[in-house]
C-alpha cells in the first residue's frame, strides 16, 4: 500500500480530500440555491458526485478529468452558480500524471462549456451575459495556476527520481571499483604465497614417497589445504570480478550448470514447478549460484551419487531446494565454509531466507526462498 512520507495510505488521503471537496460544493450549492434544493435534486447530485470523483484522480486522472468537466457544467446549467472547485483538483492531477495535452483540451472544452450551460439554463440572456455569469477570466486564471502547480510537481518528482538514479549508479560504481580494487590486493599478496606452499608441500610428498618414507599427516595436510585455499581464493576472486556480464549466469542457464555436474559422474537432475515468470535480475543470479555452489560441495565434499535441484516459482516468491544422498549426517554436520557463508550473505541481502543442513535420512540439503516483488 502506497504511504505517503505522514505514513496515511494514499487512498485515505484521497478520499480525505474527495469528500471535503464534496462537502464544500454541497454547501455552497445550498446557500446558493436554497430555493432550487427541491426542484433540482440533480445538481445536488452532480455537485456531490463532481466531487467524490476526486478520489479515483490517482489511479484514473483523465476519466476523472472527464467526470468532473461533466458534473460542473452539468449542476451550472441547472442554476448552481458553484465555482468547478473539483474540476481544478482534476486538472492539476491530471498534469502532474504527465496528461498535458489531453489535459489543455479538457480545459478549453470547459471554457467554452460555462457560459453555454449558463446560456442554456437563461435563453433570453445575452452572449456578454452569459461570459460574465460563468467568470471567464477568474476560471481560466485558475486553470492555468492548477495546470502550473501540477506541472510544477511532475518536474520535481522528476528531477528527484533522476537524482536517486544518478545516486544509485555513482554508489554502484564505486562498490564495483572498490570490489575490483580488492580483487587485485587479494590476487597480487595471496595467490603467489599459497601457490609457493602448496607448491613446495606437493614436492615434499613426492620426495618422502620416492624415498619410500612414510609421508606425515601434518605434510599431507598442509598440501590438502594448499589446494583448497588456492580453489577458495580462485572462487573468490571470480566473484569479486564478476560484474554480471563475464560469464553467464541466471535461471535460463541452470540445465547446463546441472549438465557439467553430471559430466563429473554425479546423477544429477533438474526440476522446474509453478508458472515462469520474470525474476528481479539480482534474484536471477543468486538462484543461479545457491545451485552452482550447492553442486559444487556436493561434487568435492559430499561423496555423493545423486543431487536433485528442484526450483519452484511461488508468488511472491521464488523457491530453491538442492538435495543430495551423500554422508553427511545429523551428527556429522560439517562447519560452514566459505561457499555457504558467501551463499547466506546472498539471501539475506535480498530479504530471504536460507536453510543449510544434514537432513536426517541422510545427505545434505540447501533451501532457499528468495522474495520477487520487493527485492532490495
Amino acid at each position: 500500500m502506497n504511504t505517503g512520507r505522514s505514513g496515511v495510505p494514499a487512498g485515505v488521503k484521497d478520499w480525505a480530500v474527495a469528500v471535503g471537496v464534496a462537502a464544500t460544493l454541497l454547501v455552497a450549492g445550498l446557500s446558493e440555491n436554497r430555493s432550487a434544493m427541491d426542484a433540482d435534486p440533480v445538481g445536488y447530485s452532480l455537485l456531490v458526485a463532481g466531487g467524490l470523483a476526486l478520489a479515483a484522480r490517482r489511479r484514473a486522472p483523465v476519466a476523472v478529468l472527464a467526470v468532473t468537466g461533466l458534473c460542473a457544467a452539468g449542476y451550472q446549467a441547472l442554476g448552481f452558480d458553484v465555482p468547478a472547485v473539483a474540476f481544478l483538483f482534476a486538472v492539476y492531477a491530471a498534469v502532474r500524471a504527465g496528461h498535458r495535452i489531453v489535459t489543455v483540451v479538457a480545459a478549453v472544452s470547459m471554457l467554452a462549456a460555462l457560459p453555454l450551460a449558463v446560456f442554456a439554463m437563461s435563453p433570453d440572456m445575452s452572449v456578454s451575459e452569459a461570459l460574465a455569469r460563468s467568470r471567464g477570466a477568474l476560471e481560466i486564471a485558475w486553470l492555468v495556476a492548477a495546470g502550473a502547480a501540477g506541472e510544477a510537481l511532475r518536474q520535481a518528482e522528476r528531477r528527484a527520481d533522476e537524482a536517486e538514479r544518478t545516486r544509485e549508479e555513482t554508489a554502484r560504481r564505486r562498490a564495483d571499483e572498490q570490489r575490483l580494487h580488492i580483487a587485485r590486493e587479494l590476487h597480487d599478496s595471496l595467490t603467489h604465497q599459497i601457490s609457493v606452499i602448496k607448491v613446495q608441500a606437493a614436492v615434499a610428498v613426492h620426495l618422502a614417497r620416492k624415498r619410500g618414507e612414510q609421508v606425515p599427516e601434518a605434510l599431507l595436510a598442509i598440501e590438502e589445504a594448499g589446494r583448497e585455499a588456492s580453489r577458495e581464493l580462485r572462487a573468490t576472486l571470480s566473484a569479486l570480478r564478476d560484474d554480471g556480464t563475464a560469464s553467464p549466469c541466471g535461471l535460463g542457464h541452470l540445465p547446463e550448470l546441472v549438465e557439467r555436474a553430471r559430466a563429473t559422474g554425479l546423477d544429477a537432475t533438474l526440476t522446474v514447478e509453478g508458472q515462469r515468470h520474470d525474476v528481479p535480475a539480482a534474484v536471477d543470479r543468486t538462484a543461479y549460484r545457491i545451485v552452482q555452489e550447492s553442486l559444487t560441495n556436493v561434487v568435492r565434499h559430499a561423496d555423493a551419487a545423486r543431487a536433485s535441484v528442484r526450483i519452484e516459482y511461488r508468488p511472491g516468491a521464488l523457491a530453491i531446494r538442492v538435495d543430495d544422498d551423500g554422508n553427511a549426517t545429523p551428527h556429522t554436520a560439517p562447519p560452514p565454509g566459505v561457499g555457504l557463508l558467501g551463499m547466506r550473505e546472498r539471501v539475506t541481502a535480498l530479504g530471504g531466507r536460507l536453510r543449510a543442513e544434514p537432513r536426517r535420512e541422510g545427505g545434505f540439503t540447501v533451501q532457499a526462498e528468495l522474495p520477487v516483488d520487493h527485492t532490495p
